[in-house]
Order: structure tokens, then sequence, then C-alpha cells
């Protein structure tokens, strides 16, 4: 079996401006991997051997279908992992090595500082004793050191970014529907400007409109000369904020591609990321056959293979990453 390339430069190197240099560089992961162990002894492989950057004033999108290992990939950099959970690799970001760090760094200079995060599950991390209001003041004092007209204007500022309504702000979460505890969530994310904000699922339960509005906000982020990392379903939202799109496919990065290129000519490499598109209602609409694997009992080879009409022998071999794409056949015209 081939192993995957732990080489950086083609995840790196696929559609990023000639103008990125370490200088600029804002995250770095290297051979990232999460593995989960289960009581019966099992070992899930969440994500394998992920390499990419992200350089200031930058979006990356991370795309797959539900269970391909994007938001633990998120949750790793951020240390919100499992007790279960064993990572290796590397992962740095603004100078601070992430995996393996203690829970004290995580929580006094990475989390909201160096990361801000818009989470899958709002809900879960709005505290539902305080108000949405209060909640936005205290991240405000705690973030930039502003206190009371001060903070309070910050967090209207805050909330009028993320499209939340400043009647609402002496809401409780409880009392907020599941888009409006997205928006309060996007809104305490975007205090303090961090360095790197990690976007995961933003648009969850918002109506296009919202979504239009979200997309523009995030992307405002990146062009004030921040780093976006955007993991979403919705791949109208990668399209209108993405610059880059990496996509997952049972815990492994099997494409990185400019979005121009990606969303336009010459389109997807990968026969998984062309059935992606090629599902969108506005394009072909048709599902990609089959379902992905258990990340308990992954095949030696390409873990897509049993869903590809292009499989054959060669893809009992593990592709490596290469030229921004994982497949045997990239090369081959899809239309054939």
């Amino acid at each position: 079996m081939t192993a995957p390339s732990t080489d950086p430069s083609p995840a790196v190197g696929a559609g990023t401006p000639a103008a990125t240099s370490a200088a600029r560089r804002v995250l770095a992961v290297r051979g990232l991997s999460v593995r989960f162990k289960m009581r019966d002894g099992r070992h899930v492989a969440a994500v394998s051997d992920a390499t990419f950057d992200l350089a200031a004033g930058e979006c990356l999108a991370f795309v797959g279908e539900s269970g391909c290992g994007k938001s633990v990939l998120a949750s790793a950099l951020l240390g919100l992992l499992p007790a279960n959970a064993r990572t290796a690799g590397s992962a740095v970001v603004d100078g601070v090595e992430l995996l393996g760090a203690g829970e004290r760094t995580l929580a006094r200079t990475v989390r909201g500082r160096r990361i801000g995060l818009v989470p899958q599950s709002p809900a879960a991390h709005l505290t539902p004793v305080r108000t949405v209001g209060a909640q936005l003041a205290e991240t405000v004092s705690a973030l930039t050191g502003l206190r009371g007209t001060e903070a309070r204007e910050a967090a209207l500022t805050a909330a009028a970014r993320a499209a939340f309504p400043a009647g609402h702000l002496d809401r409780y979460p409880h009392e907020l529907s599941g888009g409006l505890a997205q928006r309060a969530a996007t809104a305490i994310a975007l205090v303090g400007d961090a360095p790197l904000l990690l976007a995961d699922e933003p648009t969850t339960g918002l109506d296009r409109e919202l979504v239009d509005h979200t997309a523009d906000e995030l992307r405002r982020h990146a062009d004030e000369g921040r780093a976006l990392l955007l993991i979403t379903h919705d791949l109208a939202a990668a399209a209108r904020t993405a610059d880059r799109v990496a996509v997952m496919y049972a815990g492994r990065i099997v494409e990185v591609a400019s979005a121009d290129a990606f969303f336009g000519g010459p389109g997807p490499r990968h026969p998984y990321a062309r059935g992606l598109l090629n599902a969108l209602p506005e394009r072909q609409f048709a599902p990609i056959p089959g379902l992905p694997p258990e990340l308990g009992d992954l095949p030696a080879g390409c873990a897509f293979a049993p869903r590809c009409a292009r499989a054959d022998d060669a893809c009992t071999v593990l592709p490596r990453l290469a030229g921004g794409v994982a497949c045997h056949h990239a090369e081959e015209d899809p239309h054939v």
C-alpha cells in the first residue's frame, strides 16, 4: 500500500496566490490525524493526514458529506475533542502549537483571541442564564478591555454585523429561534477580530438572504487581513466566500483547488467532488450513488472506490494527494 503524502506542497499550492508566504501564514497544519478509541477496542479514523496552510486575507472552505471529518478537524484545532480522541501531527496558529496544548493555554491565549469560533451547535455555546446582550458585552470586555458604554456600543456593532436584531439582545438563549441563536453565536465570534475565524456550518437555520449576509460578513473578516476557515454543506455559501476549496471524504482531503476553478472551469478533478456539484438542483440534481464508508472499517485503498464508476484495480492502493488531488483517475475526461 502506498503511504499518503505528508508533503505540504500539494495541499498548499493548489489555487494559492503566489503572494502567500510563511510571513503571511496564519495556520499551518501538517499530517493532522484524529482517532477515536471505542469501548469495544476499535479505532475510528475520523481525520487522516490533513495537511494545508491558510494565509492572512484568505478563506479556505472545507466541504463534504456529513461524517467526513470536517467538524472533527475543527474541534481538534480548538482542543474540543472528547477524552477518547487521540491526535497526531501538528497545527500551528499565530505561532502557537495547538495539538497537545493544555486547557489553560487554549482557554487563555487561543479561543477567542487567536481563533474565533462560529459553532455548529450555537445553543451549546451560549450561556443559558445570561442574555445575549450580556454575553456579547462580557466577551467584548474580555477580548478588548472595553468597559461600560464603549463595551455596549461594541456589542451592538457585533450584533449588527451578524444581523442579530438589537431588540432581541435582552433575550435568553432559550427564547431564540435556531436562526437567531446562530446569529448570536456569530456575533460573539466576530468580537475581537481574531487572526483566524473558524466558522463551522455558520449558515445553518438561516434563510437565503441571511445566508448571503453572513457569508459576506465572514468574507469581510478575511478581506480585512485575517484568515477564515469555513466548514459548510452549503456550496453556494462556499462559492460566495472562499478563495480555495478543500474536499474531504472519509476523513481525508481528496482535493484542494481554487474556488474559481472548482465552481467554474475546469471544475473539480476528483470524481467525488464532481458528484457533490452535480447533486445540486441548479446542476444535474443527480445524487452520488451509495453511502460513505464506516470510518471504523475503511478499505486499504481509495475509500470512494465502491461508489465510483471509474474504479479499477489501481484503486486498491491509497492515492496520494499530489498536485491538489488524490485520485488515480483525476486526469481522465469525466464525460467519457
